[in-house]
């Protein structure tokens, strides 16, 4: 029989439950051993043969080789430097921390213990974002000159939790890091951040990249008529993927109960009127969505463990883009453009 990793999931608030369970339930090579949690509630809500752990400590003694820490944020650098501590492979939710040094020290930590570290960066393996790639890629768009992304919703009863970071840090993770692994680094950043109660619910971040692109990157819980999840221009063309239907499918699939397991090979695929157009002049035309592929994260970081292959997610892509998430709260309390931090191995 194939080797399998015994992993373990830190916390079961909405994102552990929702997000991380069923897609370490469903993964082949990942054995789903338990949640560390101590509330009864929670440990009422898991799935059979699932145990509950008081501490990291204990799912380590029960065998487990590798956690996800899916927590609030400002816990995740204090419980991945526990994991790390007990020489467990470690993947913390997005946010990674607070600020780009606090993720700076968890990640050398990792690297001087020799243990495995990295981000949850789903949103890499959206299936939107993979059309983007591979349309950017195969130079269908040229050069590209503009990158513009957004994750706004219309929600305005919400009030941002602590839990997140508030939507600069939340949402934010998600743009830099898609706008960082498609354009490269970034020189130079500039913000704006609105908030009705203690934490910023609407925010606009420009980045400037190394290589002339420009990318504009929208985050909001208060915009009521949300603009196109992406539009990237380029010197031969535009593609458009609109807003109306939402984000990537994935989330919702996961939100609705279903999962890779369930869903097989339709997992990930999205209907003909959530495709992107691809537009030269007034008219577009549909381009086919590559198929997200959430389900591909757990299996590539569970080959990582077993030392097939890297993990799927180098941490330091994530302090890079913690680097460009301070200067931009630094920007949109001055005004001002600000240069991100240089790069933390240098």
């Amino acid at each position: 029989m194939a080797e399998t990793v015994r992993y373990g999931l830190v916390g079961y608030g909405s994102g552990g439950r929702i997000f991380h369970a069923p897609l370490l339930g469903s993964t082949p090579g990942i054995e789903f051993a338990g949640v560390v949690t101590r509330s009864p509630e929670r440990r009422a809500q898991l799935p059979a043969g699932v145990a509950a752990y008081d501490s990291v400590a204990d799912a380590a003694d029960d065998g487990v080789r590798a956690v996800t820490v899916s927590t609030p944020v400002a816990t995740h650098a204090e419980l991945a430097r526990e994991a790390i501590g007990l020489g467990l492979a470690v993947v913390v939710d997005k946010p990674f921390a607070l600020d780009a040094e606090a993720a700076r020290e968890v990640t050398q930590a990792a690297e001087d213990a020799g243990v495995l570290l990295s981000v949850y960066q789903n949103r890499r393996w959206d299936s939107d974002f993979r059309t983007v790639r591979k349309l950017v890629g195969e130079g269908v768009l040229g050069t590209v000159r503009r990158f513009e992304s957004r994750f706004e919703r219309w929600d305005p009863a919400r009030v941002v939790g602590a839990a997140g970071g508030g939507t600069l840090l939340d949402f934010g993770s998600h743009l830099v890091d898609q706008a960082l692994v498609l354009n490269g680094p970034a020189t130079r950043v500039y913000a704006e951040v609105r908030g009705d109660g203690e934490l910023d619910d609407d925010v606009f971040v420009a980045l400037h990249h190394e290589n002339g692109v420009e990318s504009h990157l929208w985050g909001s819980w208060r915009q009521a008529a949300p603009g196109p999840r992406f539009r990237v221009t380029g010197t031969t063309g535009t593609y458009i993927v609109d807003g109306v239907d939402g984000m990537d499918g994935q989330e919702a699939a996961l939100k609705a109960g279903r999962t890779p397991a369930t869903l097989g090979e339709r997992w990930g695929v999205e209907p003909e009127h959530g495709w992107g157009r691809l537009y030269r002049g007034k008219t577009g035309a549909p381009v086919r969505s590559e198929r997200g592929r959430w389900d591909e994260y757990y299996a590539l970081f569970g080959a990582a463990v077993l030392g097939d292959g890297p993990v799927p997610v180098d941490p330091w892509d994530s302090v890079r883009a913690l680097d460009v998430l301070d200067a931009a709260r630094i920007s949109a309390a001055t005004g001002e453009t600000v240069t991100p931090g240089a790069d933390p191995r240098k």
